[in-house]
């Protein structure tokens, strides 16, 4: 059966009595998560932190594996290390997570421009939306689950409706985050770009967010829930062309945000405590090795190097080093040699980070012996 894809505003009633509970417990956590993300007084640590993180896990959604040591290893800007064509991806899924938050966060707009720039971004080109037919989406084995409009005037004008519905909330008295899943849905169905749909797709929804005010700063850690979930993700996005079973999909989005919000939450909270406990540690060292550029370069990058730390501090080669060398001899950081060249790890915060505690990874793969400098 044909999805006619819908104008939006929807002819649908969404404000179920099971709509409106879980839009509650998820607006609550939403406005948690903001409140402590402000006890991290600097927003960057948490932007390249958990903007890592979410490119990770974006592209794990499409299959796009890459380790955490690959990321960060990439992040030390090492010339002659070969970086893996999976890790390029997520580093770009990164910049144009970073590049859609500086177009957004001043005038609070999001224009299918912007859009464009950020798929530019993510895929390196600038084929913008499809102007040829042959699109399909099809399952893992092969098989057209479903096909997106193929015309280039259809596919502009859902577009232009799509853009009209996230900015003008004249149109909707919706709840914004049961606009986001109407938003992310109406993308991923328009596919409007040859590639990187799905990704663009999750970063309006954090984007989204960002310019209705939920978020100061784009670090809803949203793509894990999807890959914990799925089978159920496609299932339900799939429900609505098939059956229009719009009421399934918003709860399952709904109950992502407070999923979500709740990790993340606890995330910021170990982080910002870490940062506390850090703080103290380096005051009591030797040297006056405490300044507050140090201990934001030590959470900025969990891989650091002297170079970092001699452009965050504006000091010279032998006083970045001279720091680095107390921390390492504190056990702040591990110092990891290769030939001529030592690199500094924010061991705790990498374990943090990969959630060794919740059994998703075994141990850090840190091996940097193949990094030719």
């Amino acid at each position: 059966m044909n999805y006619e894809i819908p104008v939006l505003p929807l002819a649908v009633d969404l404000e179920s009595k099971a709509v409106l509970r879980q839009l509650n417990l998820a607006n609550k956590k939403l406005a948690e998560l903001k409140g402590v993300a402000q006890t991290i007084p600097n927003e960057d640590i948490l932007i390249n932190t958990l903007t890592l993180q979410e490119a990770k896990d974006s592209s794990a959604v499409e299959n796009i594996v890459t380790t955490h040591d690959e990321i960060y290893k990439a992040e030390l800007d090492i010339k002659q290390y070969a970086i893996s064509a999976s890790t390029k991806e997520v580093i770009n899924y990164s910049h144009a997570l970073k590049r859609g938050f500086e177009l957004v966060r001043n005038n609070k707009l999001l224009t299918n421009t912007m859009i464009k720039e950020i798929q530019r971004s993510l895929e390196n080109n600038s084929a913008g939306f499809r102007t040829l037919p042959g699109t399909n989406l099809k399952d893992q084995f092969g098989a057209v689950v479903y096909t997106p409009p193929q015309e280039k005037m259809l596919i502009e004008r859902q577009m232009q409706n799509l853009e009209t519905f996230i900015n003008d909330d004249s149109i909707s008295d919706l709840d914004p985050l049961i606009k986001m899943a109407i938003v992310h849905h109406q993308f991923e169905s328009i596919h409007p770009f040859y590639d990187g749909n799905g990704r663009t797709g999750r970063i309006i929804n954090i984007l989204y967010l960002v310019i209705k005010g939920l978020l100061d700063l784009p670090i809803l850690y949203l793509s894990r829930y999807i890959i914990r979930n799925k089978s159920q993700y496609y299932h339900a996005i799939q429900a609505v062309r098939d059956r229009g079973e719009w009421e399934t999909w918003v709860l399952f989005m709904l109950k992502g945000v407070e999923s979500t919000a709740d990790e993340t939450i606890g995330l910021v909270k170990e982080i910002s405590r870490l940062m506390i406990e850090y703080k103290h540690k380096m005051r009591s060292l030797p040297g006056r090795v405490y300044r507050h550029e140090l201990l934001n370069n030590l959470f900025n990058h969990p891989y650091t190097k002297i170079e970092f730390i001699r452009a965050d501090l504006d000091v010279n080669r032998i006083t970045a080093t001279k720091y680095l060398n107390i921390l390492a001899e504190a056990k702040l950081v591990e110092k990891v040699k290769h030939g001529r060249t030592n690199y500094y790890l924010n061991m705790p915060l990498i374990r943090l980070l990969m959630n060794v505690s919740a059994g998703d990874v075994v141990a850090p793969d840190i091996n940097i012996e193949s990094i030719s400098v």
